[in-house]
């Protein structure tokens, strides 16, 4: 999908995220913690936040047991972007302002992509439970 050996290091990692939801928990408070501090209004990029939102989403309902409709390998493709983003060393330090940012959404944009049926689903019965609440 992407070549990019950082990302290659996410998804290795992201079965063992998956497999255990301790760890797929704590992934979860750092990508909330993370989303709390980048600058979105230096990138202008309200969409690009709610798409992050929106796998987290996903990953939270997964890890609770209320979501499992998902294929396996999409939620490995999904936990790998939810690492890369947390990950203080990929192929463009987040460090560097603005353009720290951009492989990190060339990530989340390329799984989003990838998954867009699985997330499209996903966001359906979000809202069908949301109307039975």
């Amino acid at each position: 999908m992407l070549k990019n050996r950082f990302f290659d290091l996410a998804l290795s990692k992201a079965s063992g995220i998956l497999g255990t939801r301790a760890r797929l928990v704590l992934l979860l408070t750092k990508l909330g913690m993370k989303l709390q501090r980048v600058s979105w209004k230096d990138m202008n990029a309200a969409a690009v936040k709610e798409k992050f939102l929106v796998l987290g989403r996903i990953s939270r309902a997964y890890a609770s047991g209320h979501y499992r409709e998902i294929p396996w390998k999409t939620m490995v493709m999904i936990v790998a972007a939810l690492a890369y983003f947390v990950m203080p060393i990929d192929l463009l330090p987040d460090l560097v302002p603005i353009t720290g940012l951009t492989d990190d959404v060339a990530v989340l944009m390329a799984v989003f992509n990838a998954a867009s049926g699985d997330v499209d689903k996903f966001l359906l019965w979000e809202k069908k439970r949301s109307l039975t609440a």
